[in-house]
């Protein structure tokens, strides 16, 4: 590698910046941007990404001059710092950090106090005078280094809780219990020498190797750690989840370290600049005295309040920042500042005082939840830190999701069981039946099983199983732990520091004020309180539109997008909640849905079993009412929006049973031997029916059945207007491949509707289109517009024909193709734009060279997702439709496509 490997920062200087993220990963580039700002940075150097995609590809070598570089960087480091890495007499420590070029918390690897040996040791005692500190600072390495470097590494995979730091841990618990204290401040130098002797024969017995006692074995052995995180299951499993490409690599810095742990005038936090689960603009966060970074997210012990209003429950008997170190607190506070309007957005600090001086060592971009995303948002707009574009932009459209968060029913709470109350880190209501384990949350989860995961914290360790979960659980850890972060930026209900539980992972028990549950025992959530109840209890749908901040922010976004946002709906509860949530009509009504109620479907089965045109009329005669009936409550709730309503789409074998009970059942409702219903269910059967006998084929072979629907959409549409109902709608013919198969339905279509018209004596504008949904269609789509007044993309079915795959069925090998990269996506989730995208695009064209006029939408499931609505988007279709709970995010991600 030719290029420049290692990058320098301190001093006030710094070789890189903010704009330098892909190279230097977010904490290297913020890292070097508040050296070159000013701010008190301790030293160190970057080493880049791109070292990281060499050493991934060479297994583990690292590329020439890299060492040379190093080197050059650590004397500058030196000779700011006055010491010099691995001296006996004047030693500098490192800490050796990840940093990817978007925020993964906790994801990654990072081992404290790099450099510590024999020899170094007890120059550190003579340079500081607090033997105490130091060895404290030694057995934090023994456990972070033995833990990241020569387990997680090296490839070693215990099993639960049998982990080398696991194993360390319960030796210091065995200490503390013999002392009978309970934190770890509570040791003394005499103990902590024992404890580094005994955590080192431990980790020769466990690990089969001696603790390293060289300081440049353990930089590089902590550097290639780092490196290797990068593709550890917990990393791996984030990035699926977070779409984040494994291409990107990480940086590693080296920075030199300063303590929070060398007596009561020092200490380490995390803060944010605005509180990241409501958006408020207050300084929040959390601190500890005379401790490490670490201790503050592990929560071995109850963190402190930077300020008063961050005290919570189990902070508001201890100090704050703001009380203890004032003067220190008014400074940290004065950053804050500095560093929001620098950014122009929310920042996730963390510092550490030394000596009662204060060190900055991060900012990022700081993770929040969707409600507070949006009021950060509107409000930084307000205070005109940003513009009303970057504001739009600054919310992702999923984040919308969590406003439409269920909640539990404050009636039903009223009555419930408390039974404990903790930090409320994560949005919404939950109710979920209790596991113990991450591996036990996806497994049941996998089951369509609603679960909880309780822990006593979590780890990085955990993810796929907190991703899994409805909620999650902890008895540790404050609002900055792993949990409430990984949570929070999910948007998914999480309460944590709920000291009063008790959590026996191994007997797989959780106890609380005298009651004990056992894996499978259910409990309910509220996240947005932090209060835990027993049984399960009702949810109630969430109301975004009371929320003042969504408000405006939708306000700005609907004033900036293009695309109208219409709604999949196929009865009036949908259409009514869809337009609660902005839906400006409906692109797809699937009538088959109404054909399986109780009261309909055994005229639906009659006129499938009949074989005669005039019995499959008279059973249609039966359906006709009830159908109008439905349109009439759809065309009130959508008053004014058009509704576009598909004909019959599926087999006619899916409403018949394949079962002999069931189909015994419908031999007895319906008057006919079991033998019959066999002999219609076997000559129904195709061996590709997703291919067969449906859409408007079955119109062209049974036209009664188009005429029936036709029938029910236009009298339900008459009988609204009578009443003042203004009403659109909008036929749509499914399943059409030529010119000739939608003339042929448009025909009978128009015919149906204008002999209903001149009986009603009423005047109604109609559309008659159709679904572009096989390839044929979109290739020939300038000679389908000449009887199509509309064209509404079909995608579910263009995906499944263009590549051949089953929807149904991909699931069995669409998983290996993403882990493999032979898909960047799953198609039915994200519209592949490259081969089914260019038949969408080419179809609009061809569509429009013939009907200038035409109107174009899509209302397949890519109709809610956001990087296909930049797609629709950019092709110029007039609408997107999508499920009703998608609306506000399709609002959002039109109105990013536009303003981008």
């Amino acid at each position: 590698m030719a290029k420049k490997m290692v990058y320098f920062f301190g001093g006030g200087k710094a070789q890189g910046g903010a704009k330098m993220k892909e190279l230097l990963g977010g904490k290297g580039a913020n890292l070097a941007e508040m050296s070159r700002l000013g701010i008190l940075v301790p030293p160190g150097f970057t080493i880049t990404t791109e070292v990281c995609t060499h050493f991934m590809k060479t297994k583990g070598k690292y590329p020439k001059g890299l060492d040379g570089e190093v080197k050059a960087a650590l004397k500058k480091v030196e000779k700011i710092m006055g010491s010099r890495y691995g001296d006996a007499h004047n030693p500098l420590l490192f800490s050796v950090r990840s940093g990817a070029r978007i925020s993964m918390p906790g994801m990654m690897e990072t081992v404290l106090n790099i450099g510590l040996t024999q020899t170094t040791i007890k120059g550190l005692v003579a340079k500081t005078d607090n033997e105490r500190f130091v060895y404290d600072a030694y057995r934090r390495l023994i456990m972070m280094y033995s833990d990241v470097v020569m387990e997680k590494a090296a490839g070693i995979e215990p099993k639960e809780d049998m982990g080398i730091r696991h194993q360390l841990e319960r030796e210091m618990q065995k200490m503390k219990d013999a002392k009978g204290i309970k934190d770890d401040t509570g040791l003394d130098v005499d103990d902590l020498k024992k404890l580094v002797s005994i955590f080192k024969k431990k980790v020769k017995q466990v690990l089969k190797k001696d603790f390293p006692d060289d300081p440049y074995d353990q930089l590089w052995g902590a550097v290639s750690a780092v490196f290797r995180s990068w593709n550890g299951k917990r990393a791996v499993s984030y990035r699926r989840i977070e779409n984040i490409p494994s291409e990107w690599g990480t940086a590693v810095n080296v920075q030199t370290m300063v303590f929070g742990n060398m007596g009561e005038g020092s200490a380490t936090g995390v803060a944010f600049t605005r509180d990241p689960a409501t958006g408020e603009n207050r300084f929040y966060g959390e601190f500890l005295v005379n401790a490490q970074g670490e201790d503050v997210v592990a929560g071995t012990r109850t963190p402190q309040a930077i300020n008063k209003i961050s005290k919570s429950d189990a902070s508001k008997h201890l100090p704050s920042l703001e009380e203890l170190m004032p003067k220190l607190y008014k400074q940290l506070a004065n950053i804050r500042t500095r560093l929001e309007k620098h950014y122009r957005d929310m920042q996730d600090v963390e510092f550490t005082i030394q000596d009662s001086k204060l060190y900055m060592l991060q900012t990022r971009v700081g993770k929040r939840n969707g409600m507070a995303a949006v009021r950060m948002a509107v409000e930084m707009c307000q205070e005109r830190l940003i513009s009303k574009k970057e504001a739009i932009l600054r919310v992702r459209p999923e984040q919308l999701d969590e406003l439409l968060h269920p909640m539990l029913d404050p009636k039903a709470e009223k009555k419930a069981e408390r039974l404990a109350k903790g930090l409320p880190a994560g949005p919404g209501g939950a109710i979920g039946q209790i596991v113990f384990t991450a591996d036990e949350a996806e497994s049941w989860a996998k089951e369509k099983k609603k679960v909880i995961l309780v822990r006593d914290e979590t780890s990085p360790e955990d993810v796929h199983g907190m991703r899994a979960a409805q909620a999650i659980l902890t008895a540790r850890g404050g609002m900055t732990s792993h949990a409430a972060l990984v949570a929070r930026g999910w948007g998914k209900c999480c309460i944590v520091g709920c000291g009063e539980l008790h959590i026996d992972s191994r007997k797989k028990l959780m106890s609380v004020n005298g009651q004990t549950f056992s894996e499978g025992d259910w409990i309910s959530l509220n996240g947005t309180l932090g209060v835990v109840y027993k049984g399960q209890m009702a949810l109630m749908p969430a109301d975004p539109q009371k929320n003042v901040h969504y408000k405006t922010l939708m306000s700005w976004a609907d004033k900036t997008r293009k695309l109208k946002v219409r709604t999949n709906a196929d009865n009036p509860h949908d259409a009514r909640m869809a337009r609660n949530f902005g839906a400006q009509g409906i692109g797809l009504c699937r009538t088959e849905h109404m054909f399986f109620g109780p009261d309909r479907i055994a005229a639906m089965r009659q006129m499938i079993l009949t074989d005669d045109e005039k019995g499959r009329k008279k059973a249609l005669a039966k359906l006709l009412p009830l159908q109008r009936k439905d349109f009439i409550g759809i065309f009130k709730a959508m008053d004014g929006l058009p509704v576009t309503i598909r004909t019959l789409d599926p087999p006619l074998h899916e409403f018949l049973p394949n079962d002999e009970t069931s189909q015994k059942e419908m031999a007895k409702q319906m008057g006919v031997s079991v033998d019959a219903i066999k002999a219609k269910v076997q000559s129904l059967h195709e061996l590709n029916p997703m291919l067969g006998h449906r859409g408007c084929r079955l119109g062209i072979t049974y036209p009664e059945i188009t005429q029936m629907q036709v029938q029910a959409i236009i009298e339900a549409a008459c009988t609204v207007a009578k009443k003042g109902v203004k009403v659109h709608p909008e036929i749509m013919i499914p399943l059409v491949g030529t010119r000739a198969e939608l003339a042929n339905q448009r025909e009978l279509a128009v015919a149906t509707a204008e002999q209903v018209l001149k009986k009603a004596k009423v005047k109604i504008k109609y559309l008659v289109g159709t679904m572009i949904e096989i390839p044929r269609a979109a290739l020939t789509a300038n000679e389908v517009a000449e009887v199509a007044e509309f064209f509404s993309f079909g995608t579910n079915d263009l995906t499944q024909m263009t590549f051949g795959y089953s929807r149904d069925d991909a699931g069995k090998f669409l998983p290996g193709y993403i882990s493999r990269k032979i898909l960047s996506a799953d198609p039915f989730q994200t519209l592949d734009q490259t081969g089914v995208g260019q038949l969408v695009d080419l179809g609009i064209k061809r569509g429009r060279a013939t009907r200038r006029d035409l109107k174009v939408g899509i209302c397949g499931e890519h109709g809610g997702d956001p990087k296909s609505i930049e797609f629709c988007h950019k092709v110029g279709m007039n609408y997107v439709s999508c499920s009703p709970y998608r609306v506000p995010i399709a609002r959002l991600a039109a109105a990013q496509a536009a303003t981008r």
